[in-house]
């Protein structure tokens, strides 16, 4: 089967992507894909982009920071069944320098375009060996601050 592959248009410039494709294992009672599994890929395409900014888990601990999430939005549109090709796309939208952060999230599907998802993150720095908030390091605050797209300024 030749399916046609829409070019998608995101709700901002400069996506960082990747493609999901829903397997048996991602598909609930209902047959479509469970909403938790959104959450996951919401997840994946966020450590995958940090980690090809050169932030990864070593980093994380090299620093002894991390970015944990405080408070996530998920804004579910569309369903999407076993098979259907995605592409999930993340931004950073904000960050104040010191301790917090905002990541934006859209998924689609390849077939029609159609915008699955949208999700927010807060995100907050914390010092990995106490668990506690901490200020950004310096290599957060350079890479982090960098890689932001301002909605506002859209």
């Amino acid at each position: 089967m030749n399916e046609q592959q829409f070019d998608l248009e995101w709700d901002l410039p400069s996506p960082y992507t990747m493609d999901f494709l829903p397997g048996e294992e991602h598909i609930d009672g209902l047959d479509h894909v469970n909403n938790g599994v959104y959450v996951n890929w919401c997840q994946d395409v966020a450590w995958d982009h940090s980690c090809s900014l050169g932030l990864d888990m070593k980093a994380y601990h090299e620093l002894d920071r991390s970015m944990v999430i405080r408070h996530a939005e998920y804004d579910y549109i569309a369903a999407v069944y076993l098979g259907e090709p995605l592409t999930a796309a993340t931004w950073l939208t904000a960050t104040d320098d010191k301790l917090n952060m905002e990541r934006r999230f859209q998924i689609q599907r390849k077939s029609d375009g159609q915008t699955l998802i949208r999700a927010k993150w807060q995100l907050v720095c914390m010092q990995i060996t106490t668990g506690r908030p901490k200020r950004m390091p310096e290599p957060f605050v350079r890479i982090y601050g960098d890689a932001v797209v301002n909605p506002s300024e859209l």
